[in-house]
């Protein structure tokens, strides 16, 4: 069953980076909504319910019911922007939908089956997640929360691309369009190699080296600053 998210908005009307500043520090969260033929709207939110609500996978493929007064508008999220470095939202960007027209979203893959796999119940391989969400195009009334992907049968050395993924009705992949290049891989079972590497001994300057090394200026190489030496019998 998919979650219903309503937000709560109002307009926002002052502009530019000084009055977004302001808003922040009000807990509030500068967004703005676009598309559907109409102009783009800046809207302004509540921060602390925004953190909630995008704590919900869901949330970011779900078609969500805007409220601005007594108006609302349908829409889905297209782009959140996060501080670097303070759990804060910084901006959202929201696109307007209507009944009859595509939309293009990305949505989370659901993997099934793992633990009874034969790649790794048999093969004592690990399950390599290549891609955790596809881009899909559908009608809003046929946009699904997550796709399952089942790899129960997925064998050692073995994996799936995006042509294996079973769309529900109404749900297209436009990247398998552009032909054998597009269908990229999603998921494979291999055994994970451990590769230890060892680090060189340095020999500190002045060390005495251990018998049986070979140290830079003997065994036949001249040392730095030194001549090599000849036989004395060439010398006039």
């Amino acid at each position: 069953m998919k979650d219903d998210f309503d937000l709560i908005a109002d307009i926002r009307e002052d502009q530019g980076k000084g009055a977004s500043r302001r808003l922040r520090h009000q807990g509030k969260v500068p967004a703005i909504i676009y598309g559907a033929g109409r102009p783009p709207r800046a809207l302004v939110f509540d921060h602390n319910r925004v953190i909630q609500q995008l704590d919900n996978e869901s949330f970011y493929s779900s078609i969500l019911n805007i409220k601005v007064g007594e108006k609302s508008q349908a829409a889905i999220l297209k782009d959140v922007q996060r501080h670097p470095a303070r759990p804060m939202v910084m901006h959202m960007d929201f696109q307007r939908i209507v009944e009859d027209e595509e939309i293009k979203m990305l949505v989370p893959l659901h993997f099934t089956g793992e633990d009874v796999a034969p790649g790794v119940k048999e093969g004592g391989g690990k399950v390599s997640h290549i891609m955790n969400e596809v881009e899909i195009v559908c009608l809003p009334k046929h946009l699904p929360e997550f796709i399952d992907l089942d790899i129960s049968e997925l064998g050692l050395d073995e994996m799936l691309n995006m042509s294996d993924i079973k769309l529900p009705e109404g749900v297209s992949i436009p990247a398998l369009a552009q032909g054998p290049e597009g269908d990229r891989p999603v998921v494979s079972i291999h055994i994970i190699k451990e590769v230890v590497i060892e680090e060189e001994e340095e020999i500190e300057p002045g060390a005495v080296p251990v018998e049986g090394e070979e140290v830079e200026g003997e065994e036949g190489e001249a040392a730095e600053g030194e001549e090599p030496a000849g036989d004395d019998s060439d010398k006039e």
